[in-house]
């Protein structure tokens, strides 16, 4: 199933390419043995904690949890069609929780964090985020 992409009202500050632009150093770790860690780029370095735009797809996590996709549930990253760098997880302004359909398109605002180090956490955040628009 191939993801079509809509027009989104604010231009994206942050986009999926600029995701995918991603390097893994292996290395030990205690629990899990040998993991490859991500190596996030400068340019998304130099976002940590800024405002970003990002459009993607709605994948429900669980029944407090989203998480944004570049990809239609059917071919995400938890199907194994597509790698973490595809997927951000979603924290929403003042812990809110609107309802929104699996595959919803929503191009949200928020502020932008990356993880290298917590192998069991997504390696990009948008927290904060407010949906600024949405297909539907």
């Amino acid at each position: 199933v191939k993801a079509t992409k809509k027009s989104s009202v604010a231009s994206d500050t942050l986009t999926w390419k600029m995701l995918g632009d991603i390097k893994y150093v292996r290395k030990k770790h205690a629990t899990y043995g040998e993991v490859e860690f991500p190596q996030v780029n400068m340019k998304l370095k130099m976002m940590q904690k800024k405002t970003v735009f990002m459009s993607g797809f709605i994948v429900p996590i669980d029944n407090k949890n989203y998480a944004l996709s570049k990809n239609v549930f059917a071919a995400c990253f938890f199907c194994g069609k597509s790698g973490p760098e595809t997927i951000a997880g979603i924290k929403f302004k003042g812990g809110a929780f609107p309802k929104l359909k699996t595959d919803t398109y929503v191009t949200l605002k928020g502020t932008f964090r990356y993880n290298e180090t917590v192998v069991e956490d997504w390696i990009y955040h948008i927290e904060d985020a407010v949906i600024i628009s949405q297909s539907k």
